[in-house]
């Protein structure tokens, strides 16, 4: 184990089948890094003798059948091994269900074969496997190991996907990329390739179904959490079925005095009203939040103020944290947080944060909390780096 614990990091594996007729792959290694450059610039923290002694679980699988798992110990750089029939209409599938604590990569034509695989059926390749696929794939993508196209193509099939794990590791890839994106020309394409994958399963799942009494029917944990994960994409892609919703259930709410929104969604209805709706809006949240008794609702009144539209509201939000003894110290950090993730509060929160720094620091202590702030603010200031690039 030394070379897991006393290394720092950890491998990205990449498979690649060989053209020879003897069933043999080529397994190579490196240290996985998001910042390639970083190698080059930093050539004492990223040692390229780096090596792991990793257990690699491999399946080989083509559009009918997958082999049982084998285990190959990977020890060096670059090995050679046989791995059963392989021609060119099967797929090597590495790291089965995610038990290793690594990422893995293959050939251009390997991924194109998983791909089409996930498009004709789905479950011949397991829910973790799915998730797992969808993980690697983007965050190999985020790396440079991987064109972009690749897994944006992979999540092509994901009209056909009934499990929660694969969607969402999806969705934390996706959301990734709209900030990187918001503010490129190629945003619109992006929000509307996104919603094509989404809005069949949106339209199917629908919304939480309330019983004749006007309670909400419960329903299994990943079933809920599927429509939640779905539900939230396509309102933060911009489908509009799921906006007049949101509105419509917002303004029951103001009208009746009787908030009827479900309490599992509650956090992506008043978000997406805040951001749609006028002033009035934000100033009945405002005031939500400041009668509401119950922390947990408090919580998500409070980050749903955050997604505003109106710099001046989000500014006002800024200074009331602070002056306000309505909100307590430890959230004070969570508004500036959830400000500097909204597009149009980054440069707001960044500039708020070292103007009272002097105040900030006073009353927040915990090092943890300014080192999960800083850590936001410095991620927020380098997507708009990457975006004007």
């Amino acid at each position: 184990m030394d070379r897991w614990t006393l290394q720092m990091g950890y491998p990205v594996v990449t498979i690649s089948k060989n053209d020879s007729l003897d069933n043999s792959v080529t397994i190579s290694q490196e240290h996985f890094v998001y910042d390639t450059n970083a190698k080059i610039q930093n050539p004492e923290l990223f040692n390229n003798s780096f090596q792991w002694q990793i257990p690699l679980t491999l399946a080989v699988g083509n559009s009918s059948h997958i082999s049982t798992e084998t285990i190959i110990w990977v020890s060096n750089k670059t090995e050679t091994h046989r791995v059963g029939h392989v021609d060119g209409e099967t797929w090597l599938l590495g790291n089965i269900n995610q038990t290793g604590y690594f990422r893995v990569n293959y050939d251009l034509h390997n991924w194109r074969l998983l791909i089409q695989q996930l498009m004709t059926n789905p479950t011949i390749i397991s829910v973790g496997n799915r998730a797992g696929l969808i993980d690697d794939v983007f965050n190999l993508a985020r790396a440079g190991y991987l064109p972009q196209n690749v897994p944006l193509q992979t999540i092509s099939y994901l009209s056909q996907e009934t499990e929660f794990l694969p969607w969402h590791a999806a969705s934390r890839a996706l959301y990734q990329l709209d900030k990187l994106l918001d503010r490129t020309e190629d945003h619109s394409l992006f929000s509307h390739y996104v919603l094509r994958q989404v809005e069949p399963k949106y339209h199917k799942l629908g919304w939480p179904a309330a019983s004749p009494d006007g309670s909400f029917m419960q329903v299994a944990y990943q079933a809920e959490e599927l429509q939640r994960e779905v539900m939230m994409l396509a309102c933060s892609f911009g489908n509009k079925h799921c906006h007049r919703q949101a509105v419509s259930l917002i303004s029951d709410w103001i009208s009746s005095n009787n908030n009827r929104i479900p309490p599992n969604v509650r956090d992506i209805v008043y978000c997406t009203g805040v951001s749609l709706m006028d002033e009035d809006v934000w100033e009945f949240i405002w005031m939500e939040f400041h009668s509401s008794t119950a922390i947990s609702e408090k919580k998500v009144l409070l980050e749903a103020l955050t997604c505003s539209d109106n710099i001046f509201l989000l500014n006002r939000l800024l200074n009331l944290s602070l002056t306000s003894d309505l909100v307590p110290d430890q959230d004070v950090i969570d508004v500036i947080i959830h400000v500097g993730r909204n597009p149009l509060g980054r440069h707001l929160a960044w500039r708020y944060f070292c103007e009272k720094w002097d105040i900030l620091n006073s009353s927040v202590s915990h090092w943890q909390v300014w080192r999960s702030l800083i850590y936001e603010l410095k991620i927020n200031q380098r997507r708009d780096r990457v975006s004007q690039h």
